[in-house]
């Protein structure tokens, strides 16, 4: 990639941020032709936020409660949000753990460039606590497997055209700890290979 520019991320989180740490390991490492430009979280007591102070990223603070206190709409707090990403020149947008539907207002703002990974198979437990909702199916006797998978954001709740996914099996020792260690694992590699995947498949890097 000598000559060529890093392509830019902003990674959106509510959490820990392991998903992010991934993120910049593989920037840092060289296995990602980027550089995490953002780190944005709705939650101050984010983890998240420390991993991107330690590695030098800007972080923005910007919790939707200000709005609800003032009657605004989430519309108006995702294009509030949307014009403070958009300050940035984001190549992509990188939902990691952000716990917030984004609403068109948003979306619109970056046609194809919002992708969002979550803990579960196409179709197969929307929403939060997917990991809890699928071992509490294993047992039972409903599923064999789970699995995870990184999607273009859109409007609807862990929806939209699937870019990687990958299975992965419960077995009967499992706990839902160790299920639960073996999903983040697989999380880590895939949104790493999904990112990879969109800056190929979007010639993101194909200008000078």
């Amino acid at each position: 990639m000598k000559g060529r520019r890093k392509a830019r991320l902003v990674v959106l989180i509510s959490g820990s941020g392991t998903n992010l740490q991934a993120i910049l390991d593989a920037c840092a490492e060289g296995r990602l032709p980027a550089e995490v430009v953002l780190v944005v979280s709705n939650r101050k007591a984010a983890y998240g936020l420390v991993r991107a102070e330690r590695a030098g990223v800007p972080t923005l603070y910007f919790p939707l409660k200000p709005y609800r206190d003032a009657g605004l709409s989430r519309e108006q707090y995702d294009a509030d949000l949307a014009e403070r990403v958009a300050a940035y020149k984001p190549d992509l947008i990188v939902l990691a753990g952000w716990m917030h539907i984004l609403s068109p207002a948003f979306l619109d703002r970056f046609p194809n460039r919002v992708i969002n990974l979550h803990p579960a198979l196409p179709g197969m437990f929307p929403g939060t606590h997917a990991i809890e909702r699928a071992f509490e199916a294993f047992r039972r006797g409903e599923i064999t497997h789970s699995g995870c998978m990184v999607h273009y954001a859109v409007p609807e709740v862990d929806a939209g055209p699937v870019i990687v996914q990958a299975e992965v099996p419960i077995n009967d020792t499992d706990t839902l700890e160790t299920f639960e260690e073996r999903m983040h694992t697989t999380e880590h590699r895939l949104i790493v290979e999904a990112i990879a995947h969109v800056l190929e498949e979007q010639h993101i890097l194909s200008g000078p």
